[in-house]
């Protein structure tokens, strides 16, 4: 192998490295160009233990909901109590109950967007009707 085609492989796994090592929002500084903001290991590091934790937090508030739920409606065999109403209610008391403990475990909530709400939301519930269905059954 030549000296000019290692020289190529390196300097692609290099570019390959900087693309898996970038954030996942680009900017741009051209109209033609996209530049990658790079992650360092420390940065990478508290992203995954900070994901880690919102999955954990909102796991917990989850099967709290469960049990809570069950401890009050039973087997929910009201007509006129619809279980959507009830899982709105969930969404919206975990949503400030995160807002309270997130930071607790020094989330930053400010830079949370949508699509971070959603993601625990979407957990919450998820832990919330499994928790409640296991217990009726």
């Amino acid at each position: 192998m030549s000296k000019s085609s290692k020289r190529k492989q390196s300097v692609a796994r290099q570019e390959q490295e900087s693309i898996d090592n970038a954030q996942e929002n680009p900017t741009s500084s051209d109209s033609s160009k996209v530049s990658f903001k790079v992650r360092t290991p420390e940065e990478r590091k508290k992203a995954h233990v900070e994901g880690i934790i919102k999955t954990a937090v909102a796991s917990f508030i989850g099967v709290i909901a469960g049990f809570l739920t069950y401890m009050q409606l039973g087997i929910g065999d009201d007509p006129a109590l619809k279980w959507y109403a009830i899982m709105v209610i969930v969404a919206a008391l975990s949503y400030y109950a995160m807002r309270l403990t997130f930071p607790l475990f020094k989330v930053r909530t400010k830079e949370f967007g949508f699509k971070d709400w959603f993601y625990v939301e979407f957990i919450v519930i998820d832990f919330w009707l499994v928790t409640w269905a296991l217990l009726l059954n």
